[in-house]
């Protein structure tokens, strides 16, 4: 389980992987958190939930990371739990997170750009570009 930033011309791409689908979203969270330079404050823990239907995972992951930059930019939150429950057309989730103590760089939108989730012997593996 992990990532790591993926050098692109004109915006932030990052490869992630992990075990299964849940831990991978999770792992696209912690990844995007990291390449904005957001992180969370130690006030008050907050909790949110969200759903979402897709035709495929890809799908799903861009619009559970879409709602993360949403609190962002919206809420001034992050969030660094989850409890998800994804299959390759529904997500539920659970996230328990913070006001931001620091974010270095705006992320203004997750693209489909290539996105393709991979199963591998491993588990999961996709590349996700942000717009920046």
């Amino acid at each position: 389980m992990g990532f790591e930033e993926i050098s692109h011309t004109a915006d932030w791409s990052a490869r992630v992987w992990a075990e299964d689908l849940p831990l991978l979203f999770t792992e696209a969270a912690r990844a995007m958190n990291s390449l904005s330079g957001t992180t969370i404050g130690s006030g008050t823990r907050l909790k949110r939930t969200f759903k979402a239907e897709g035709p495929d995972a890809e799908s799903l992951l861009v619009a559970f990371l879409s709602e993360l930059l949403y609190y962002q930019e919206q809420e001034n939150l992050v969030f660094d739990t989850f409890e998800l429950d994804v299959n390759s057309k529904t997500l539920k989730v659970e996230m328990e997170g913070a006001e931001i103590a620091t974010s270095e760089k705006a992320i203004k939108a997750v693209t489909y750009h290539n996105l393709k989730i991979e199963q591998t012997d491993q588990g999961f593996e996709t590349t996700i570009v942000f717009d920046v």
